[in-house]
């Protein structure tokens, strides 16, 4: 369906891509994964047909009809829904545009210019009826509730909508064009779990083969047939999902080495004969007859070095009381919607909580709550009375970082006694080396202010880590280094995000907060997925078994008033 081909990319800053060859067949659905920078948004462009390569070629049929979903939605606040939906017609729209016009000229036109008007009239109608245009509502009526909406909410506004319902729309407008290939990214991106885990059923049951490029693990996880690496410019392919691409890639690496080192020793012996016995006047040409076998040995490359990247631990956590976090009767409403109603909950010292629930629940009004940066309309919510000592990060907090001073300056003025020595050797550890130490914030990416506003947090000890979307911005490298430093911290966590690959290794309990309230569920992610099913069991359960009573009920009413009119 789609092959690359030596592609390579050459940018004035540097090489992004080297030698990239892989391939899409029918019905697959491929993950792009590596380090931010590595290029993978890179290769979706080029295969968009947005960037040219630098070399190499992209071999696809002339009639592929691709989308992208880029990972901005691409949507007009002042439409409608139904209006939305229907940019994506373009000809059609045209047309439907000629066609008022002309309807607004036959309003004022005189005699003499009716009949070129109505004769156009037709024209355009006749054009309409020729792409099949009435056809194309029946089209949009049948995607509003695949998407979700009903058809109510095909007349509200675009801007009445979240961003995930936003998304919704993006993707609904790239399935109306029929596409033979799906190119997504990173489309879980600010989307909530229950957003995300729709996205994923959805595209499940798509026949479209896709590419997808995501930092989201647990996605590439149930979605991806394969996996593309990029690493250093150049991409392996591994079939399966992002599990099986991670045993493969440990696989591939220890047999690499065991050749490798074999082979080493093997060479080492050769040449240690052909030294030994280059001079010698019997064995000479024996000697040199081996030295030529070995020019001529194909050598086999040690195993690419892991990436360089992020390596940081928590410092020691001072230790607190038993209690650490303490919320009783707590009710809050913002615009007239009731976040908490009368919720209660106990944090103590060494839990790992997650927080989940849908966007807009209150899981960062929480946060703000035990901080005290806000207060809730009733309700206590209180630290612990004994040495707690709270680290906060904001779900914005690389957007809160000076943009005008440098990244040195930014740790310096925190800590104003370290040396510098001090200060470049954390830095260092979260991949600020050499010149970079001194750019500007503003100049950083996204990923490098998540990597510094971290990076502050080691500044000072803490024994409650708070933590409102910390992996944002991190490639998986990183998430990976920040999971293990959480596992070996010995403090108390309290964690909001939407990456569930994260929360399973993060967090050892989880509290969903539903209807107001807190339910806790006393393990991990995994634990907390296996309990939501067997509530949902025995709510299907319960539901059977109301039925049947309302039926026996009935029945039972019936032959009643039956017998009682005989």
């Amino acid at each position: 369906m789609l092959r690359l081909e030596h592609i390579s990319k050459i940018y004035p800053t540097g090489v992004i891509l080297k030698d990239i060859n892989w391939e899409v067949k029918p019905g697959e659905r491929t993950g792009l994964v590596g380090v931010n920078g590595a290029g993978k948004t890179t290769q979706l462009k080029i295969i968009a047909g947005e960037i040219e390569p630098t070399s190499g070629q992209i071999i696809r049929p002339a009639s592929l009809n691709m989308s992208y979903l880029t990972q901005e939605f691409e949507v007009d606040p002042t439409r409608t829904v139904r209006e939305e939906f229907w940019t994506v017609f373009t000809e059609a729209n045209t047309i439907q545009e000629s066609l008022a016009q002309v309807q607004r000229d036959m309003e004022t036109a005189s005699p003499e210019e009716l009949d070129s008007l109505i004769t156009k009239l037709d024209r355009f109608q006749r054009q309409f009826e020729g792409i099949h245009g009435y056809a194309l509502e029946a089209q949009i009526e049948k995607i509003l509730p695949e998407m979700g909406f009903d058809s109510e909410d095909g007349d509200r506004l675009v801007s009445a909508f979240s961003g995930g319902w936003q998304m919704r729309m993006s993707l609904g407008k790239i399935l109306l064009q029929n596409p033979d290939l799906l190119l997504l990214d990173e489309p879980t991106n600010h989307l909530d779990l229950q957003t995300i885990e729709w996205l994923e059923t959805y595209l499940k049951g798509l026949t479209t083969p896709m590419v997808i490029v995501s930092h989201d693990r647990e996605f590439l996880d149930r979605l991806c047939t394969q996996i593309v690496e990029t690493e250093r410019g150049v991409s392996t392919v591994y079939l399966g999902n992002y599990s099986a691409y991670l045993e493969q890639k440990a696989e591939a690496q220890i047999a690499q080495l065991s050749t490798y080192e074999r082979q080493q020793k093997e060479l080492e012996k050769q040449q240690a004969f052909v030294d030994k016995f280059r001079a010698s006047a019997t064995r000479s040409t024996q000697a040199k007859s081996r030295e030529k076998q070995l020019d001529k040995i194909e050598r086999v490359e040690a195993p690419t070095a892991s990436l360089k990247t992020l390596k940081f631990k928590f410092p020691p956590a001072p230790r607190s009381g038993q209690s650490v976090v303490e919320i009783k009767d707590l009710v809050h409403m913002y615009d007239d919607k009731i976040l908490f109603l009368g919720a209660d909950l106990s944090i103590e010292r060494g839990d790992r909580i997650a927080f989940l629930g849908p966007n807009g629940c209150g899981k960062s009004t929480l946060l703000r709550f035990i901080m005290g940066l806000e207060q809730s309309s009733e309700g206590k919510v209180s630290l612990g009375k004994h040495n707690v000592i709270p680290g906060y990060f904001e779900q914005n907090q690389a957007e809160a970082l000076d943009l005008d001073k440098t990244v040195l300056d930014t740790i310096h003025d925190e800590v104003p006694d370290w040396k510098n020595e001090e200060v470049r050797t954390l830095l260092g550890r979260f991949l600020f080396s050499g010149e970079t130490v001194a750019k500007k914030v503003g100049a950083l990416s996204g990923g490098e202010k998540a990597r510094l506003a971290l990076a502050k947090m080691l500044l000072q000890p803490v024994n409650l880590l708070i933590l409102d979307e910390p992996t944002n911005h991190l490639d998986i490298p990183a998430k990976e280094m920040l999971e293990e430093a959480l596992q070996s911290y010995d403090g108390t966590v309290i964690i909001v995000s939407h990456d569930r690959y994260f929360i399973s290794k993060a967090a050892n309990k989880i509290v969903e907060i539903r209807d107001g309230e807190f339910r806790t569920y006393l393990g991990d992610y995994h634990y907390y997925l296996d309990k939501i099913e067997e509530e949902k069991e025995q709510e299907r359960l319960a539901k059977i078994a109301a039925e049947k009573a309302a039926k026996k009920a009935a029945k039972a009413a019936k032959k009643k008033a039956g017998a009682k009119r005989k």
